[in-house]
């Protein structure tokens, strides 16, 4: 069998854990953060976990992740 290709896109955006579950990082946090509020930038600074039904559309993407 050949090897399977992963999206780039989801190799620089997502982390699949020891556990199996998919991390992320928050959103909005390059620029204008003049606008934002403290605690919105306090809050993205963790990163998340994604829902189970997103997760598995990610590891489709990720096949050896």
């Amino acid at each position: 069998m050949p090897k399977l290709k992963s999206k780039s896109s989801a190799k620089k955006r997502f982390t699949i854990t020891p556990t199996g579950k998919v991390r992320m990082n928050k959103a909005f946090k390059r620029h204008n953060l003049r606008k934002r509020s403290q605690k919105m930038k306090r809050k993205a600074r963790a990163g998340g976990n994604l829902s189970p039904a997103d997760a598995r559309i990610i590891k489709d993407f990720l096949p050896y992740g």
